[in-house]
């Protein structure tokens, strides 16, 4: 079997803990690859080749740093189609969708390369009688990023252009489930200019974690996964005196008010809960109908369209879904499906009994798409992120339930009505007490010079990724007040000097 690498000093590494795992192919269930799971040894051998690349990238000026991340971007453009097979190959979404993220991703890089204007300081002339004060940002020093594996381009890309352009170094952990997407990368930032040291990828699993997360020299922890483990990254990285910016889960609910254009929520709806298999955490996994009346409408154009959605691997361009990325999470995804049934919800369209024909692909971990009516707040499918291919409907009657509704959900990650009425529209963004809202827009996800993050516990940590907010996490502010000589001679002052 052929082990995927860590790569260190821009090359690839072999793995020398002597612990590894297999990484299938969801598609079709098998393996032909492992990968090397880094032992903490190794962890501090990337720590340390970044330590020694972080002065004189930190010193790069940022013109220069961003000119390296412009041809990232040209090979990033050029190469999309095979970034996209790499991830499709391990991650199951079908090809479209992996280009989809990988056009997100470049969108970040994009933004980075205009490091020269965002790292721009301030200056105040005279503060004081001949004194003047300045600020710059300065890069951290050793960052990294813990990256899940429903996005293996994207996510990264939300971390590690923002940090390079800011004159830090950068240690990517990325999912082991689908670790190629990273080595792709870092090898083409290599062939972009970018020196030795200073951006990594250690594998592993969750040694490499802690070991990053209690390592001194490592200044800041990106993460984005699950809630419970965004709870933990969160903690261990401030105790041991980093900063750390650690996104959750979700549970993003949509509103569809009774003057909606129900043609067009159905329509967002299926891309929106059923896209890559809903393992994406602005997924709408969760349909709020307001009226029975609108409910029942709803259902009747949603019904034919699922049972209609192509599932297959992504190698068939006609596929709409594919698999979900392993044989342990179809089985969770499954038991949510049966535990909603028990609970006394109602199976609309059930995709457990789901069975791939296609010839080669009758082991993968397909699941066809699921709609559940009659969810209700009490039980674990509306409670609990599912993560797949499973869209629940909650009846309310008013806009005011439904606003109730969402505001009792610990997640507060992304949200959505559909209106025709400005009104509402206004209300609702306005009341609303989740991270990222959209009116008539089913996932969204701000652009590349916005900043992106949810609200309560899809969050741990005071800033958003990528944008300013990015920036902002990724510098520190030092600020020089300063006063020349002007043959002026001053008495020794013994009190709180003001400048004015």
């Amino acid at each position: 079997m052929t082990e995927i690498a860590h790569f260190i000093n821009n090359a690839r590494v072999a793995g020398t803990s002597g612990r590894s795992q297999p990484v299938f192919n969801p598609a079709t269930g098998t393996s032909d690859t492992t990968v090397a799971l880094a032992s903490t040894a190794e962890v501090d051998t990337a720590v340390a080749s970044a330590l020694a690349a972080w002065p004189a990238w930190s010193a790069t000026p940022a013109l220069r740093r961003a000119r390296v991340l412009d041809r990232f971007k040209t090979i990033l453009w050029d190469r999309a189609d095979q970034l996209a097979e790499a991830i499709s190959a391990e991650h199951g979404k079908t090809h479209d969708d992996a280009v989809g993220e990988v056009t997100r991703g470049i969108e970040v890089v994009e933004f980075a390369t205009s490091a020269p204007s965002f790292l721009k300081g301030e200056f105040s002339e005279n503060v004081g009688t001949g004194v003047d004060s300045h600020m710059i940002r300065q890069s951290l020093g050793v960052v990294a990023g813990i990256t899940p594996f429903n996005f293996p381009a994207m996510v990264p890309l939300w971390m590690f252009p923002v940090a390079l352009a800011c004159g830090n170094c950068f240690i990517l952990k990325p999912s082991e489930r689908d670790p190629s997407a990273s080595l792709l990368m870092a090898e083409w930032l290599a062939e972009a200019g970018l020196p030795d040291g200073v951006f990594s990828v250690v594998q592993g699993d969750k040694e490499a974690v802690d070991a990053l997360l209690h390592h001194p020299k490592v200044k800041a922890i990106s993460f984005v996964g699950s809630t419970p483990i965004a709870q933990y990254i969160h903690q261990t990285g401030t105790a041991n005196g980093k900063r750390v910016q650690a996104l959750g889960g979700a549970k993003n609910h949509m509103v569809i008010m009774p003057d909606a254009d129900l043609d067009m929520a159905a329509g967002a709806l299926m891309g929106a809960a059923f896209g890559s298999a809903g393992e994406r955490c602005m997924a709408i996994s969760v349909a709020v109908p307001v009226t029975d009346a609108v409910a029942d409408a709803l259902i009747a154009k949603l019904v034919p369209q699922i049972e209609a959605l192509k599932i297959g691997p992504s190698t068939d361009k006609a596929s709409d879904m594919g698999p979900l990325v392993t044989k342990q999470h179809r089985d969770k995804v499954k038991n949510y499906i049966d535990a909603g049934e028990a609970e006394g919800a109602t199976i609309v369209v059930d995709g457990r009994d789901f069975k791939q024909d296609k010839q080669g692909y009758a082991d993968g971990y397909y699941l066809g798409g699921t709609l559940i009516d009659n969810v209700t707040p009490d039980m674990s499918i509306w409670k609990d992120e599912i993560f797949g291919p499973v869209l629940s409907v909650v009846r309310r009657q008013n806009y005011q339930e439904a606003i109730d509704l969402i505001h009792s959900h610990d997640y507060a990650n992304g949200v959505a009505v559909f209106t025709r009425d400005g009104d509402v529209a206004r209300a609702f963004s306005n009341e609303i007490e989740v991270g990222m809202v959209g009116i008539n827009v089913p996932i969204p996800v701000p652009m590349a010079f916005h900043s992106f993050g949810g609200w309560k516990a899809s969050i741990f940590g005071d800033h958003h990724m990528h944008g300013m907010e990015g920036v902002r996490f990724y510098t520190r502010i030092k600020t020089t007040t300063t006063r020349w000589p002007s043959g002026m001679r001053t008495a020794s002052e013994f009190v709180m000097p003001t400048l004015g």
